[in-house]
């Protein structure tokens, strides 16, 4: 029972604290502002004219039958047509799912089959990966249409172009017809899970809200702001970390980058006056080097914000003085965004920790057991060296779920945390330093790789007995995919086994193993299960002394 009457607090903030209202406060106010900025093709869009073309594309959607709950999947870089696909959809109730535009054709097969997307918008440069998946799968969407054709490729056949999908199109607001929701899905990510088919994590209105107000008041960021990323939109990190989703709600600008090259990010920054730039601490060490060479004028950057990987003292020491004194480096995961956060006045000193909780959040460091979770109030002891496992409490930007898997969702939440798997030490003050994982995941370039994946890849060749997966140090990438295996034909030959992976249907780029070595045996335990952290401690060694061979 309250002490005053709570219906009008209910229904505004239930059905009209949404981020595409927040949005749309922006078109009426900064109407005539930049919203969005396309260097490559040396375009720009207002608030107004952003609105416009999320417009269109919401009543073409409508169009093919797209309504209230139904998917639509992006297999986009950074580019326009993200944008507008980030905004467009909700706009009639829809889900617009982020794919990964490097995965191979049949993982996506897998994603299309296990999301049911009724319209794809694709980049033309995947074309032929999208046309193969959309062939493998058995679920088939209404309409393929191709974004982003900079080079002008011919549009497969069946297929539509943007421009001709959207064109016909009227540029007012559509009318809704449904009521909104905090809690409903406006967004459905993926990220890697241990088999072939990512996890697909749901995120509702009020998640959309309040991550965008944890990067507007980290920053901290405003109207007059210009943002770019470094790192690919599709990604929590990408599109909620100085990507489409703060910068939006807040009003600032949005610079696109397609793909990352250090010289034209410094270019990107003089020329648009680019406040907060997000990258990974990789592409830092890049961006340093290039500006001690050829200077750009940095004067307008406020931030740099990093995520992915830690910062090393020296680095960091070096980045502050070569390219902003305000560095920040947040940790977390795809269904929480980031949840600790080292600000400038933690730095240098506390770097290589992740620093303290989010304002709104908890991390935690836990006790690990062999057969079971920790409750979430038994926490290792404060003093730096005792190792635990990181469990994050984040309810106002996630959803504790995943889409149509109950088996990993069990296994990742519990009593209303998260648990990340990644074990780390914390101290009096709270800080978190990771130093491991409980499972045997790689992160390479920030994207999350999980052995079994690899192996059941590798040992589907005729060729092959069995094999290990495991990460190898990589200073650009962070760390590298290396694959050890044991042959069931002594004829076989590194040459053999990349041109096998290079052909897999399974395996994305980026998965690939880049150093391979054929053994006489793999380390097991007496039960038989693999030993990843064995073989990992060796890899690190082969690779030094040359026993890894480069595919």
């Amino acid at each position: 029972m309250r002490t005053y009457d709570d219906k009008m607090f209910i229904e505004t903030f239930e059905h009209q604290y949404t981020w595409l209202n927040g949005f749309m406060r922006n078109v009426r106010r900064y109407g005539k502002k930049a919203a969005l900025i396309d260097p490559a093709t040396d375009r720009s869009w207002t608030y107004t004219q952003l609105n416009q073309e999320a417009n269109q594309l919401a009543h073409a959607l409508r169009q093919d039958g797209v309504g209230k709950n139904d998917v639509v999947m992006s297999v986009l870089p950074n580019c326009p047509e993200f944008c507008f696909a980030y905004i467009g959809p909700r706009k009639i109730g829809a889900i617009i799912n982020l794919a990964n535009y490097k995965l191979s054709f049949g993982e996506l097969a897998l994603l299309i089959d296990h999301n049911c997307p009724k319209v794809i918008l694709y980049a033309a440069d995947v074309a032929d990966m999208v046309t193969k998946a959309v062939e493998k799968a058995e679920h088939k969407p209404v309409r393929l249409v191709m974004a982003d054709n900079l080079e002008g490729r011919e549009v497969p056949e069946g297929h539509y172009s943007y421009e001709a999908y959207v064109a016909a199109q009227p540029k007012n607001d559509p009318e809704m017809d449904f009521v909104p929701h905090i809690y409903d899905e406006v967004i459905r990510m993926c990220t890697s899970g241990t088999s072939a088919l990512p996890k697909s994590v749901p995120l509702n209105d009020i998640n959309e809200v309040l991550s965008a107000h944890d990067a507007i008041m980290h920053y901290p960021l405003n109207v007059k702001d210009v943002c770019m990323n470094m790192t690919p939109l599709f990604h929590r990190g990408g599109s909620h970390s100085g990507g489409t989703c703060p910068t939006f709600f807040v009003g600032a600008a949005l610079v696109v980058m397609r793909s990352f090259s250090p010289r034209t990010t410094l270019q990107y920054v003089e020329k648009y006056g680019v406040t907060f730039l997000t990258g990974s601490p990789a592409s830092l060490e890049m961006l340093t080097r290039i500006q001690e060479k050829t200077p750009y004028d940095l004067s307008r950057l406020k931030g740099l914000v990093t995520m992915g990987a830690p910062l090393e003292k020296a680095a960091c020491k070096k980045f502050m003085e070569v390219l902003t004194p305000n560095i920040l480096n947040g940790y977390g995961t795809t269904e929480t965004f980031w949840n600790s956060f080292l600000r400038p006045y933690d730095l240098p000193d506390y770097a290589g920790s992740v620093g303290g909780s989010c304002i709104d959040d908890e991390v935690r460091v836990v006790k690990v057991y062999d057969d079971h979770k920790a409750e979430p109030d038994e926490l290792v002891e404060k003093d730096n060296v005792t190792t635990g496992e990181v469990i994050i409490s984040s309810p106002g930007k996630t959803t504790y779920s995943y889409y149509n898997n109950p088996e990993e969702e069990a296994n990742k939440f519990y009593k209303g945390w998260m648990y990340t798997g990644d074990l780390g030490t914390w101290g009096e003050n709270l800080y978190v330093t990771i130093n491991g994982r409980k499972d045997d995941m790689i992160v390479c370039s920030g994207e999350n790789i999980y052995p079994t994946q690899i192996e059941e890849a590798l040992n589907e060749m005729e060729k092959v007995q069995d094999s290990m997966v495991v990460a190898v140090p990589d200073k650009v990438r962070g760390q590298a995919v290396a694959a050890y295996v044991v042959a069931k034909d002594p004829s076989l030959t590194i040459a053999e086994l990349t041109r096998f992976c290079n052909n897999s249907p399974m395996l994305s780029t980026y998965k690939r193993p880049r150093w391979y070595c054929i053994v006489e045996e793999l380390p097991h335990t007496a039960t038989g299960k693999k030993m990843h952290y064995v073989m990992k401690q060796q890899a690190a060694e082969d690779l030094k002394n040359g026993v890894l061979k480069r595919r």
